[in-house]
């Protein structure tokens, strides 16, 4: 397992030298064109016991989304503050993800990150250097947040891309 520095190095080494906003403004209709026309079946099938299927993962899109949505928000306010990490398996458990509708985390996720990239639109240069105390990654900006999820958004659209064989 990769230490907390290794895994965003990793993140961040896909995103180098990329527009973050336009990625994350990209991702749902990439998302969105890669599940078209995929059998529902193949979607929640995984690719290993421990791996995730793409349905789970369009689920993961849409609640990492919602932590993003609340962490943004609260750096902009109380620049500063901290932030907690999140268990993503807990997270996996507690919003079944395996049994979602995957048109349905999908549509979440698009929603809920047009919601985001009309917010970035109206950010200050103030506002985008607010920033929180992450328990596990330290200092993060808006910006950095911004940049991490944009590289987290390509690696699991090459991780769709390969289970799809796209």
């Amino acid at each position: 397992m990769a230490t907390a520095a290794e895994y965003k190095a990793r993140i961040l080494g896909y995103v180098e030298g990329k527009d973050p906003v336009a990625v994350q403004r990209d991702t749902p209709q990439v998302l969105a064109q890669l599940v078209r026309d995929v059998p529902s079946e193949q979607l929640g099938s995984r690719p290993a016991p421990d791996k995730w299927s793409v349905s789970e993962l369009l689920a993961h899109f849409a609640e990492a989304e919602i932590a993003a949505s609340w962490r943004y928000r609260q750096m902009i306010e109380y620049s500063g503050c901290p932030l907690q990490g999140y268990d993503q398996e807990l997270w996996h458990e507690l919003g079944s993800y395996a049994r979602r509708d995957p048109q349905e985390s999908l549509q979440l996720f698009t929603l809920l990150r047009k919601n985001n990239i009309e917010m970035f639109e109206r950010l200050t240069p103030q506002q985008w250097e607010c920033y929180g105390m992450h328990a596990e990654r330290g200092q993060m900006s808006v910006r950095d947040l911004a940049q991490q999820l944009a590289g987290h958004d390509v690696n699991h659209l090459m991780q769709i891309k390969g289970m799809l064989g796209k």
